[in-house]
């Protein structure tokens, strides 16, 4: 490569990164993971493998005096067949805290997905280097955050000053778990996903197990969530049992029990936080499952509709405003003994009048704009005034 600067290669290691529960060796290098290997081993969908591998929240992070940064990285870009080609993933550069950059994504492999059938094909391509100049010559914490939708493999750190881990600074650990929504779907930059910008505004270190088509209540990402450090715990359950019709109602509270149950074996006292779905107006009423609009398909277009019936949910099929009377049925229940437990409205965070501006797209994923608008209202109101994460008067 040529270059004015005079690099210094530093070894990629899982005490440089935060956000990540993993990190797997492979033949490129160094493969975040935001599940523990042993849930990954009692996985058998492949959407969530793709998705616990795609490295939401994950950030590189380090103490130097370095002036310019390359890094090199393996990508899997996802695609869908029939469709242009999906923006480049970004990484979002802050130092000491605050933007400082943005770069493209460049090579790597491309997953193109037929939706008709949800088969992958992948593309083999190059490791691509992002690189970032001009930081200040001074001593600063420098983040690199991953591009939240694409699987990134870490190959090669470079600067032109020494690394080193950043130092505890103390601030709190928050712990979140979502869907697609959580993950970052349609969001403009990983550090513009909605926690992302929860966790900024409130001043806190973000692990985040948004995992896209995932939120099913899984024994395994429970186990994760209690065997993970935090101070602050959020679930976010709903639109993803719908989505895929996994359960009825007979199933769906027992499964939330067990659920928080197992987050509380190894977190007795944190706050723990309830949220249910944000308005999706195609499963207010009408149960799953989720599928592509194949006359929007016909016309190059992504939009969800909702397959299932009404009539059903007398018999026991969940709607998002039956999810939401449960979530709440139960947060009661639990707090009478566990005064630290909370539930919050997804509709307070984007209702239908908020649908009103700002419609979702596709029917079931937020837009930027939208994510920041989540952010925003969660941030108001999980952290601020008499929020469950609201610092302590």
């Amino acid at each position: 490569m040529h270059t004015e600067h005079d690099w210094i290669t530093t070894p990629l290691t899982a005490d440089l990164l935060r956000g990540a529960l993993d990190v797997e060796r492979t033949e490129h290098g160094l493969l975040p993971h935001r599940l523990p290997a042993r849930a990954r081993a009692q996985n058998t969908n492949a959407q969530l493998a793709m998705a616990e591998a795609q490295p939401s929240g994950v950030r590189l992070a380090f103490r130097t005096a370095a002036t310019a940064v390359e890094l090199d990285t393996l990508r899997t870009k996802r695609d869908y067949a029939g469709f242009p080609p999906r923006p480049d993933g970004l990484y979002d550069l802050l130092v000491d805290g605050r933007p400082a950059g943005q770069a493209p994504g460049t090579g790597g492999n491309v997953l193109t997905i037929d939706m008709a059938t949800w088969d992958g094909e992948v593309t083999a391509g190059p490791v691509g280097t992002v690189r970032f100049t001009g930081l200040p010559a001074r001593e600063k914490d420098v983040e690199i955050w991953l591009p939240h939708n694409e699987t990134t493999e870490l190959v090669a750190l470079r600067t032109d000053a020494p690394v080193q881990p950043v130092p505890d600074r103390g601030r709190k650990v928050w712990l979140h778990h979502g869907s697609s929504i959580s993950h970052g779907s349609d969001a403009a930059s990983p550090t513009a996903i909605w926690p992302a910008i929860a966790a900024s505004l409130g001043g806190v270190e973000l692990v985040n197990l948004g995992l896209g088509g995932s939120a099913m209540l899984d024994p395994f990402t429970a186990r994760a969530m209690r065997d993970t450090p935090a101070d602050l715990i959020s679930v976010k359950i709903g639109i993803n049992i719908v989505n895929a019709d996994a359960m009825r109602l007979r199933a769906f509270g027992p499964a939330v029990h067990g659920f928080l149950d197992t987050i509380r074996d190894g977190h007795p006292d944190a706050p723990l936080l309830v949220v249910s779905s944000i308005h999706c107006a195609i499963h207010e009423a009408t149960p799953g499952p989720t599928a592509p609009d194949l006359g929007a398909l016909g016309e190059g277009r992504l939009r969800f509709s909702a397959m299932g019936d009404p009539a059903e949910v007398p018999a026991g099929k969940l709607t998002l405003g039956v999810i939401r009377e449960e979530l709440s049925r139960i947060v009661r229940q639990r707090a009478a003994d566990d005064p630290n437990i909370h539930y919050l409205d997804g509709l307070d965070l984007y209702g239908a009048s908020d649908a009103a501006g700002l419609p979702l797209p596709d029917e079931v994923h937020p837009d930027a704009a939208t994510h920041r608008h989540i952010g925003e209202r969660f941030h108001e109101l999980a952290f601020t005034g008499n929020g469950p994460f609201a610092p302590a008067s």
